[in-house]
């Protein structure tokens, strides 16, 4: 997606709150305090600043009114009673207020929660634009804590050197096992010693910031938009902090209590089973593809005996990098959607002639790496401490072999993209948060549900688990779509337009009839 350009004007606080009309206590203004444990009350206030200048240029922030939310790091520390209310480290989160496109817009905006967690939140905005989230209401956007234009900014550059040189090793092979370990053990300790409290970038905390920035800014009402581990803080938020939330969507949902390694083989297995199925409904797809799925497991098994060694441009231009293919990148790339979906069957179909260039080059691109962009501490501290705990390298094994069976070990050892999972969380050494963070939320706060059916990493029959105990939630499948579907859908964008004007009545009308998009079908 092309991004253009970008005006960093610095703003006041009554220019931020003028989007929402008047502000109960003028709260950006003045400082919003929260207790946290015995002690005085410690302080939470929004500074207004300059947007952020990304690399390419973001055209919605040419108008947007953006700054920074102050919060404590860590709100579970008990401040001592002598001690003045700012005592303990605060952190700065970045914010933006873009304008809704509408002449009348409606007076409660729609706040968005990121996907990840740690990808630049920032990012994500010509997409939501794009999706029509700001058309009739003001759009806030908020880095998670610890993410790109935050302070701090948790960035790994040792695990983005990483992510470069896996693609020419084994997916779980000694060497890229030790360089991995070497690489987070390297990056928690650099974060430590700046004074990081790494157990404080977690889900509670990340669902209080949101909490406090809507008293911040001095706004009655929102609603909240989230996808995939967005998904997962909405629903914590909305159980931690119901208070000002009118309407809740939900895409690509992750529901906090089920979120946990093993899970990741059960929607890893509904995206590709769907994918398959979809393509043996097709009747061209099927009589180009016959049994596509007795392929794809023998490739996996030849790739895992035999994996490749090649070279292969990555597709964003640039010199041709050494790849492996094997069975367990062969699956990890089907997992990230790297080959995307109506192309997925012909390159099985054409790795299994001798021709693995569309998966050699969806492996190559990830040698291509902005170093220092991904929060990778805030990865890892919420994957350690809420997902892994509770769990063993045997449970992920035993699900992924539910999952694929007769599929080698050695590819369900891993879960799938989180390679060595249970190793690296030993060494990044966070306090165990499941007591917290698995627990259900139930509400009656209308709630929308969308799902993409090649979704094969937040599985789409997950949606059923969320709306159990959601009695006023509305759930749409998409076909055909993978993760995150509403900026690939424009039927989704529709109900989910439909849903923010009247969230108790969506219009969904338009899902009715929908199909995958055609399979690319290639010469014999």
């Amino acid at each position: 997606m092309t991004k253009h350009g970008i005006n960093a004007a610095a703003v006041s606080a009554a220019v931020v709150l003028a989007a929402f009309g008047p502000a109960p206590g003028s709260a950006a203004a003045s400082p919003h305090s929260r207790t946290a444990g015995p002690g005085p009350a410690v302080v939470s206030r929004f500074v207004p600043a300059p947007c952020p200048k990304p690399p390419e240029p973001i055209a919605a922030l040419s108008t947007a009114r953006c700054g920074f939310l102050e919060v404590p790091e860590n709100r579970s520390l008990k401040v001592p009673e002598n001690h003045a209310a700012t005592a303990g480290r605060t952190i700065r989160l970045a914010v933006a207020v873009i304008p809704a496109t509408s002449a009348k817009p409606a007076e409660d905006p729609v706040v968005f929660m990121a996907g990840g967690p740690g990808g630049d939140t920032f990012d994500d905005i010509p997409f939501l634009v794009d999706s029509g989230l700001n058309r009739d209401r003001a759009l806030i956007v908020m880095a998670q804590r610890g993410n790109l234009y935050d302070r701090p900014h948790l960035a790994c550059p040792e695990l983005d050197r990483f992510s470069a040189e896996y693609v020419g090793l084994g997916h779980d092979s000694r060497q890229a096992e030790r360089l991995l370990l070497d690489s987070v053990k390297n990056c928690r300790n650099r974060l430590a010693a700046d004074g990081t409290d790494l157990s404080a970038y977690n889900t509670t905390e990340n669902a209080a910031d949101f909490a406090d920035l809507r008293t911040a800014l001095g706004i009655p009402r929102w609603n909240v938009y989230g996808y995939s581990y967005g998904s997962d803080l909405a629903l914590t938020y909305l159980r931690e902090h119901p208070q000002g939330i009118r309407a809740v969507a939900i895409d690509s949902v992750t529901p906090p209590h089920i979120a946990t390694l093993p899970w990741t083989w059960s929607s890893a297995r509904e995206g590709i089973e769907n994918l398959l199925d979809a393509c043996a409904a097709e009747p061209g797809c099927k009589r180009r593809y016959p049994d596509l799925r007795r392929t794809l497991t023998e490739q996996v098994r030849r790739l895992e005996a035999r994996p490749l060694t090649l070279n292969a441009r990555p597709p964003s231009g640039g010199d041709p990098v050494k790849v492996v293919l094997d069975g367990g990148a062969l699956l990890n790339l089907l997992v990230a959607n790297a080959v995307k979906p109506p192309d997925v069957p012909a390159a099985i179909e054409e790795l299994a002639h001798g021709r693995p260039e569309r998966f050699a080059r969806a492996r190559a691109a990830d040698s291509v790496q902005t170093v220092g962009r991904t929060a990778h501490g805030l990865t890892e501290s919420v994957a350690c401490a809420e997902w892994v705990p509770g769990s063993t390298p045997s449970d992920v094994l035993k699900a992924g072999r539910r999952a694929f069976p007769g599929w080698p070990d050695t590819v369900l050892a891993q879960a799938p993209q989180l390679p060595f999972q249970h190793r690296v969380c030993r060494v990044w050494d966070v306090p165990d948060r499941t007591s917290t963070q698995r627990v259900a939320t139930v509400s009656t706060v209308p709630t929308l549900i969308v799902s993409g059916t090649f979704d094969t990493k937040t599985g789409a029959s997950w949606a059923r688990e969320a709306a159990r105990t959601l009695p006023r939630s509305t759930s749409v499948r998409i076909p055909g779509i993978g993760h995150w579907v509403v900026p690939q859908s424009p039927c989704a964008q529709r109900v989910l337009a439909s849903f923010l004007a009247r969230p108790t009545a969506p219009d969904t009308d338009c899902v009715a009839g929908l199909t995958p998009k055609p399979f690319t079908i290639i010469p014999k």
